[in-house]
């Protein structure tokens, strides 16, 4: 394959993913801003390495690549983090409908984002991106179990923290 038809075959993934990938990222980072670095991020790192990545593992790559960028992101950031005071409702175009089923969104995001990376991660690629767990413990590198547990310990944290805005 030629550079110009390499260069229009990964353009034509991107847009066509564009929506799902921004999903993800608004779901690991908490805002579109954030989401928008990450998913650059990843195809920026995904076109350099395009000729070998196989397409149909394009989008498991660049999910892991987002998740990675985001830990990355976190781990430079995590003593300069600056804490909101509440964090805004959302008001994005397409990214919105992955979220579009959630009752109450503005709790969510918040909530989701105290998760542990890790139990986040697998959160967003059980309930967003609709993935198996032995697909999930693939993408992280991790054991099926270990999806399991990271599952259910991000779930029980997310509904006690659901429980404890509910009650004060």
């Amino acid at each position: 394959m030629d550079e110009v038809a390499l260069r229009r075959d990964f353009e034509d993934f991107a847009r066509e993913h564009w929506s799902t990938l921004m999903s993800i990222g608004v779901a690991v980072s908490g805002s579109r801003a954030e989401a928008e670095d990450l998913v650059q991020t990843a195809l920026t790192n995904a076109f350099v390495r395009w000729r070998r990545i196989r397409r149909d593992e394009a989008l498991a790559y660049l999910r892991r690549s987002i998740l990675n960028a985001n830990v990355s992101r976190w781990r430079r950031r995590r003593g300069n983090e600056v804490t909101l005071a509440a964090v805004p409702e959302p008001t994005f175009g397409p990214v919105a409908t992955a979220l579009d089923g959630v009752d109450d969104r503005q709790s969510l995001l918040p909530s989701l984002r105290r998760l542990p990376t890790g139990q986040r991660a697998v959160l967003v690629l059980r309930y967003l991106c609709d993935l198996p767990d032995d697909e999930i413990a693939d993408t992280l590198g991790i054991s099926a179990g270990t999806v399991r547990s990271q599952a259910f310990r991000g779930l029980a944290a997310l509904r006690a923290d659901h429980l404890q805005g509910a009650l004060t």
